[in-house]
């Protein structure tokens, strides 16, 4: 399994809800952190997103907003625009001028990831992923902590027509349907390269570097392995030390730390779903017994393997608002 997919996987995204968003004239509205991922498409004219401590980003048609998190954020007609307090819904939402045509239509809307694993998604991607539709200008674009790239879009907006025709109907496999039209989203966006000069560290820059992306897919490939740092630098046709270097930079933590962390996560996703016993998982994951493994994860999580697991096991979840 590739590394990006091997993420998705982990984070098990579901819940998908979304609702149509327009506005006309000049409107601004806050929303508070949400803390779960959002995203948008614009499918008509434009507006200004500012998530907080960050300049506005213009949104033009045909863009796609990725929020791993979706923290407190402005969305408004122009920059500058007053903005009310506005809490979440789920229905759809009209701002500004209740009459006439929408200057401005999207698609907002959110899912559910994996709480367990739901950390290591926010460690590895930017705060926002903004693909520009191509052909769009970048004049104006305040925000120096962005992901954006320029791509067709047209994928993301038929993903995205589909989710929203399936999120609608009670069909048969509904649930079914919607977790993976949503990891297809996923993958279709996180997948783009983005500009030069806005990488954020973590998995998607390193995967973007051909030598770091050899290690990763090597300890993805095969978590079990005991790896080092030195026969990942042997993958990654580099020298230890400056491979070392060069993974830390990009990917933000050292290449065993991240083995470290990628083999809590994937515990973590297996005691969510129950049934396996510790000695299984520590195979599993690359552990010579179940008292390691539970040294291990004890020391990473801060609870025993077995307490993680009965806690997760009566959390019903709700999936609550649309946060946009």
């Amino acid at each position: 399994m590739d590394p990006l997919a091997a993420l998705i996987a982990v984070l098990r995204p579901h819940a998908a809800v979304s609702k149509p968003i327009t506005g006309r004239g000049d409107w601004g509205v806050r929303y508070a952190a949400y803390g779960m991922p959002g995203f948008a498409l614009v499918l008509e004219g434009q507006c200004w997103l500012a998530l907080d401590g960050a300049g506005p980003v213009r949104l033009a048609r045909g863009d796609f907003v990725l929020l791993p998190e979706t923290p407190g954020f402005a969305l408004t007609s122009r920059p500058g625009a007053p903005c009310r307090a506005v809490a979440p819904s789920d229905q759809p939402v009209r701002h500004g001028d209740p009459a006439g045509a929408p200057d401005v239509a999207l698609l907002g809307g959110s899912f559910q990831v994996e709480r367990a694993n739901a950390p290591l998604l926010l460690s590895l991607l930017p705060a926002m992923i903004h693909l520009r539709a191509a052909g769009n200008d970048t004049a104006g674009n305040g925000a120096d902590k962005e992901d954006t790239a320029t791509e067709d879009t047209g994928r993301l907006t038929r993903i995205l027509a589909l989710i929203r025709d399936e999120g609608a109907a009670e069909r048969p496999g509904r649930e079914l349907v919607l977790a993976r039209l949503l990891e297809v989203m996923l993958v279709e966006a996180l997948r783009h390269q983005p500009v030069a000069g806005r990488d954020h560290a973590g998995l998607l820059a390193g995967l973007r570097d051909p030598a770091i992306a050899r290690a990763l897919s090597g300890i993805h490939g095969d978590v079990r392995a005991p790896w080092t740092v030195a026969a990942l630098a042997g993958r990654a046709r580099m020298s230890r030390s400056a491979f070392a270097a060069r993974f830390t930079q990009l990917v933000g933590c050292g290449p065993i730390a991240y083995l470290a962390h990628w083999r809590m996560a994937l515990a973590k996703d297996r005691l969510s779903r129950g049934g396996a016993p510790l000695d299984r998982i520590a195979a599993e994951i690359g552990y010579d017994s179940a008292s390691a493994f539970s040294t291990a994860f004890r020391r990473h999580v801060g609870c025993a393997p077995g307490g993680f697991a009965r806690a997760c096991r009566p959390a019903a979840y709700d999936p609550g608002p649309v946060p946009v």
